[in-house]
């Protein structure tokens, strides 16, 4: 396939339907599917376990989970299993959640920064065999190590991507992570200061840009109709404007748009409350944060991404998965 593309699935689709989509896109020539962990509803872990058992080669990613809710023990054990299914296969998205989500289930998210690189900095020796003594702010583990007896006791290639959305975590995703998974519902022009301080990190090691990974999820609703595919993307960004305000902020969304979209919106939101909010996201900013409209429009949208530089593109779809896949299985030039 001449250009790398990538499948992301949340919790849009039954997970035995997701499974059959994930072999779809193997078939079709994807690199890799990520799985979502956001809201309340489907943990990443066991469609990532669904996903390895039914595929060969396809890599799949958590997309992304947070270093706040596992204990370190357990996160890296959950990896090694993950990689004992699918070897080499397996890629630890990994971020620093949200407010106020977080806060709502007794997360206080202090010092995100000093938290994010001491999960990464155990999790890796974990995974690497090492037996582990770490006392910092954040973890505190005695002599602990993986304690493989039956199975393969070797070092795991499990690399890590840091989640990233402001520009501080972004510079620690260059100094310590082997990628950064972009977000999504921001223009293509977003990626400019964040791959600046992508760069600024990255200097800090003696590495540079080209060193570290971006992928970069993207909402794609793709169909015949351009209306069609419009409506489809704006029932899922009308609920992430309202609901995750790093987002909306990342958008460049007018404030006053994210307030009546709020004042509408409860949490969770139902279908009916989306869909009523839904008038008060402009056509023209679906087109600006998104891969929205007919296949060819997709593709072209896609590739102002890549030419921001997104190194492979997650795509998010809206509506008809098999035609989005079908959309991108020869890559988008």
């Amino acid at each position: 396939m001449p250009d790398r593309v990538a499948l992301y699935l949340q919790d849009k689709h039954d997970i035995r339907e997701g499974m059959e989509y994930v072999k779809y896109a193997e078939e079709r020539g994807f690199e890799a599917v990520w799985q979502a962990e956001s809201r309340l509803v489907r943990d990443a872990i066991v469609p990532m376990a669904a996903f390895a058992a039914v595929s060969k080669r396809i890599k799949i990613g958590s997309g992304v989970i947070n270093n706040w809710t596992r204990n370190i023990g357990l996160l890296a054990a959950t990896f090694l299993t993950l990689d004992d299914l699918a070897p080499d296969r397996i890629i630890c998205g990994i971020g620093a959640w949200w407010d106020p989500l977080a806060k709502n289930v007794g997360i206080e998210r202090r010092k995100p920064l000093l938290a994010m690189r001491e999960t990464i900095e155990v999790m890796r020796r974990l995974l690497r065999m090492e037996t582990v003594t770490f006392h910092g702010e954040f973890h505190h583990v005695t002599g602990i190590e993986l304690d493989v007896v039956h199975g393969r006791h070797e070092p795991r290639h499990v690399p890590m991507f840091i989640g990233a959305t402001g520009l501080e975590m972004m510079k620690l995703a260059g100094e310590i992570a082997d990628g950064v998974v972009l977000n999504y519902c921001v223009p293509p022009e977003y990626n400019v200061p964040a791959l600046t301080a992508l760069a600024e990190g990255a200097q800090r090691v003696g590495r540079s840009l080209a060193d570290i990974d971006r992928p970069q999820l993207v909402v794609c609703s793709v169909h015949t109709d351009r209306r069609q595919a419009i409506e489809g993307a704006k029932e899922l960004l009308t609920q992430y404007l309202a609901q995750q305000p790093h987002i909306a902020k990342a958008s460049g969304v007018a404030p006053e748009v994210v307030t009546q979209i709020q004042s509408i919106l409860g949490w969770p939101a139902t279908h009916e409350q989306v869909r009523a909010a839904m008038k008060f996201v402009p056509d023209d900013l679906v087109l600006r944060i998104s891969a929205t409209g007919t296949p060819d429009e997709a593709r072209q949208k896609v590739r102002e991404y890549v030419a921001n530089g997104c190194t492979c593109p997650i795509l998010y779809p809206m509506g008809d998965v098999k035609l989005m896949i079908d959309t991108f299985a020869d890559g988008y030039a």
